[in-house]
């Protein structure tokens, strides 16, 4: 992309260099802005949709497909990358007491894995939750129980949903059930298995129901890398390793950004627009002079939910056909498996070694995070052997990543601590959040990248569009509430007590 130079006024601060940050300075380049981009990481782009290479071998932190219900952003995709993207199936498969339960549930497979005993007791369940539901579920625990019955929650949702969020269900709200799992219940699951689904178009989809995907040759970093060598070729390079260490306003705007190299110089970034995808809590804590102890305190109070990534490299061809794979086995910590080389065959440097990632769900200083790597490996290799998956002798070699801030939590109160930072950060228009942390909304990749085109779209002047409206799921905002948040992708929250 060579593009003319044109005259501004501006110039832009982007921090991070995720799909929110460098989404944002690439449509920034087309509107001819200047823009500088600073990552903290000294060696990867794509934050958590970075892919990160180990001997050759190259996997995901959590897997990334790239579909989008915006054809904007699919055009954006394909743009970038052209041929590189490839077009994958779907399989993943629920495991549960040594068995795999096809995922969405399919009524032959389901009966057949269940037995006939179980299978009965499964239906009575089913029946005595439709002939005696529980009025007015608040948990998630009921309101699942309601549309599937208890037996079959039990054995489809509870645990995982407890391994990812390491709060018990009893505890969730349904809320989030009532939204995230809209349009599945048994009748609509058993309708999906026997019956040919029909769409007019992508948006009739049930997001849920996808089987078809497309993904990077070399993983979703290879999107990332391939757009900040744009930036790099347009004299625009991202300053990897450079960590911010504060951000000063003055009066009714933010007037530049402080970082410290990898040598530990410290650098002063002026600009007159700034776009910040790093974390709303970390984003108050940088300010200087410090925000109003009010607002410290609500982004203080927003929570996070941490995930780390045991990439396990193993002596043998194949070990199972899916993409990847829910355990929902109790008796091990691991949350999901994610077999890369079945998502790209480029994923790994040689077809007779496979690569999973053991995806843990934890919190920031608990066990499983300080846990050494060694540790987390020596954990994985005994859980996959306890899965059936491989021997521990069969792993070749291991890498750890660990990724904080992965997912933000949605509690009880956060829609009014956020709302408070937000206010706040109205009186300083010159500063764009945007991205998943950025706005503290569980969003998926795409709708990152459409909050970051529309703040780049603003500082352009070429539209007045809020990134604060983008909604993640459009078939979900039909029935919230008006103070619901409707503007990114549900994540349970605690019960009100």
């Amino acid at each position: 992309m060579s593009l003319p130079p044109s005259p501004t006024s501006k110039h832009v601060i982007v921090i991070g260099a995720g799909p929110a940050g460098l989404t944002a300075a690439y449509e920034l380049l087309k509107h001819h802005v200047p823009s500088t981009v600073v990552e903290a990481d000294p060696h990867y782009v794509g934050g958590i949709a970075r892919t990160v290479e180990h001997h050759g071998y190259r996997f995901d932190i959590g897997g990334h497909r790239f579909f989008s219900k915006n054809q904007e952003v699919e055009d954006l995709w394909t743009e970038v990358l052209g041929d590189e993207m490839l077009t994958r199936g779907r399989l993943s498969r629920i495991y549960y007491r040594g068995k795999y339960f096809d995922y969405p549930l399919k009524a032959v497979n389901a009966l057949r894995n269940l037995g006939l005993r179980e299978t009965v007791r499964c239906l009575a369940s089913y029946g005595w939750a439709r002939l005696r539901p529980v009025r007015n579920p608040r948990t998630l625990d009921d309101w699942v129980s309601n549309q599937f019955g208890r037996r079959l929650f039990n054995i489809f949702f509870k645990t995982y949903t407890e391994k990812v969020w390491g709060i018990p269900t009893t505890e969730l709200s349904a809320d989030w059930a009532a939204q995230r799992i809209k349009g599945l219940n048994m009748v609509e699951a058993i309708k999906g298995a026997l019956l040919p689904r029909r769409s007019s178009g992508r948006g009739e989809v049930i997001k849920t129901l996808i089987d078809r995907f497309r993904y990077p040759r070399l993983g979703p970093g290879q999107m990332w890398e391939t757009v900040a060598g744009v930036l790099a070729r347009e004299g625009r390079p991202v300053k990897m390793g450079w960590t911010v260490t504060g951000i000063r306003h003055q009066g009714p705007a933010v007037t530049s950004v402080t970082a410290v190299d990898p040598g530990g110089e410290v650098h002063e970034l002026t600009g007159q627009e700034f776009v910040s995808s790093l974390p709303v809590r970390t984003l108050v804590d940088l300010m200087d002079p410090p925000a109003p102890d009010h607002v410290r305190a609500a982004a203080g109070s927003l929570g996070y939910r941490d995930f780390v990534t045991v990439a396990l490299m193993i002596d043998r061809a194949d070990l199972f056909p899916d993409n990847w794979i829910y355990i929902h086995e109790p008796g091990v910590r691991v949350g999901r498996l994610q077999n890369f080389k079945n998502w790209s065959p480029s994923m790994v440097p040689d077809q007779s070694k496979t690569c999973l990632g053991l995806e843990y769900f934890c919190f920031e200083g608990d066990g499983l995070w300080t846990m050494s790597d060694a540790e987390l490996i020596e954990l994985g290799k005994r859980e996959l052997a306890q899965l059936g998956m491989c021997r521990p002798e069969e792993v070749l070699d291991g890498r750890v990543v660990r990724m904080p801030k992965a997912y933000p939590v949605y509690d009880d109160d956060y829609q009014d601590h956020l709302r408070v930072v937000r206010d706040w950060l109205k009186t300083l228009p010159n500063l764009h959040p945007c991205g998943r942390n950025g706005m503290h909304k569980y969003n998926n990749q795409d709708h990152s990248m459409m909050t970051a085109l529309l703040v780049a779209r603003r500082i352009a002047g070429v539209s007045e569009l809020d990134p604060w409206n983008v909604n993640a799921d459009a078939e979900y905002h039909e029935e919230v509430r008006e103070r619901d948040d409707k503007t990114g992708r549900r994540v349970p929250s605690r019960v009100a007590s």
